[in-house]
């Protein structure tokens, strides 16, 4: 099959977040930024946040080579990581920084490869009552690729597909809540929607989780999703002539773009999209790790002591 990445040359591609075939995908390439009008105090923030239902809380990598992903997330980033083994020949890596949690990483098993599962980093949302949640996804058009099931006594969760297609998870936290730290330097900052129907996927976003929406025009139409208050994610409109199928995309903040950037490339990243030099938001870049997941960075544009972009 041809890779849905207009500038992928490969007839046969095997970039997963990019290629046809994915059964179950989380992320891919957008010309995305993070909300522009969000304040500096809904961007960047104290360490060891409680989530609210609604709330991107956790993000997790699934990869072809276990030890070769770790490997470039935490030379990359200066990440640590706890291994637990958790059933034979199964570890799930915690990333860490400082100690906090950062996300999760984990090889992804041959029976999830035979079923067209590549690797990809997926979003989880917080929220009250999964099963609840989840009998919402249906009636909404969504898809329960993982009905609500029970991950030891740390929570229960289900996978979810909405109806453009785009993947996300639901966390009814038990015992684990979520990452520890995030909108700090190397951390979650921002996970958008890249959609081929706004329309059609804010409904369903505001149906199963209560989500309002907010339309900007900054160069294209941009939809910030509110919980509550505060700005939850973003959503942009995926054109018609890009050939890209729905998805989201997980950002993580980082003091010097550029130098991260480089780096990334030195460590076998590829270069999606190159880093913007007058976003309003503030400079990015969207990448491929070495195993094909993609993921973005957004640079902060202060001091690291006042964490805001």
């Amino acid at each position: 099959m041809k890779c849905l990445r207009e500038d992928c040359p490969n007839e046969a591609a095997t970039d997963s977040n990019f290629c046809e075939g994915d059964r179950w995908r989380s992320s891919g390439v957008g010309v995305v930024s993070i909300d522009p009008d969000a304040s500096a105090s809904t961007r960047m923030e104290e360490e060891t946040p409680t989530y609210a239902p609604g709330t991107f809380c956790w993000v997790e990598c699934a990869t072809s080579e276990g030890e070769a992903g770790k490997n470039f997330y935490t030379s990359l980033f200066g990440w640590d990581f706890v291994d637990n083994p958790i059933a034979p020949g199964v570890v799930y890596t915690m990333l860490k920084q400082n100690g906090k949690d950062i996300g999760g990483l984990y090889q992804l098993m041959p029976e999830m490869s035979a079923q067209g599962i590549h690797p990809h980093w997926l979003s989880y949302i917080s929220i009250e009552d999964t099963d609840e949640a989840a009998a919402k996804v249906t009636n909404a058009g969504g898809t329960l690729l993982k009905e609500p099931f029970d991950i030891f006594t740390m929570g229960r969760m289900a996978v979810i597909q909405d109806p453009t297609g785009a993947v996300f998870a639901l966390w009814q936290a038990g015992t684990h809540r979520g990452a520890t730290i995030l909108k700090m330097p190397n951390s979650l900052c921002w996970n958008e929607l890249a959609t081929t129907d706004t329309r059609k996927a804010g409904e369903f976003y505001s149906t199963v989780l209560g989500w309002t929406r907010r339309i900007q025009h900054v160069g294209a139409e941009y939809t910030s999703f509110i919980n509550g208050e505060r700005a939850a994610a973003g959503m942009v409109l995926l054109s018609p002539e890009s050939h890209r199928q729905s998805h989201w995309l997980t950002y993580f903040g980082v003091i010097d773009l550029d130098t991260t950037v480089s780096k990334a490339l030195a460590c076998g990243a590829r270069l999606v999209k190159a880093a913007d030099g007058n976003a309003p938001s503030g400079r990015f870049a969207i990448l491929l790790d070495p195993q094909g997941a993609a993921f973005g960075l957004i640079q902060i544009v202060n001091q690291p002591a006042e964490f805001s972009f």
